[in-house]
């Protein structure tokens, strides 16, 4: 699990048939502080409607994923598993 800020969203005409009606968040990672970016952003899947500006708790646990979408071969590696307060 990791953190990271809401700094988009992404489109696609066509994609993954697990991914239809997902939404796709760009985010980028923080640091163990909260405050400082970590690496390059990634993609996830957000089921639970974040927008841009939030903070999100990110998994990048395939098996997971794999289950919220559904499907065991989803390309999927990121997706947001909750909205911290």
């Amino acid at each position: 699990m990791q953190l990271g800020k809401v700094i988009g969203t992404a489109t696609s005409t066509v994609k993954h048939p697990s991914m239809e009606g997902c939404k796709l968040l760009i985010v980028q990672l923080l640091a163990a502080d909260g405050a400082s970016s970590d690496g390059e952003p990634v993609l996830a899947v957000d089921p639970l409607g974040a927008g841009r500006g939030d903070t999100v708790l990110l998994s990048s646990d395939g098996q997971g994923t794999r289950e919220l979408l559904k499907s065991d071969t989803t390309p999927v590696r990121w997706s947001v598993q909750g909205l911290p307060d």
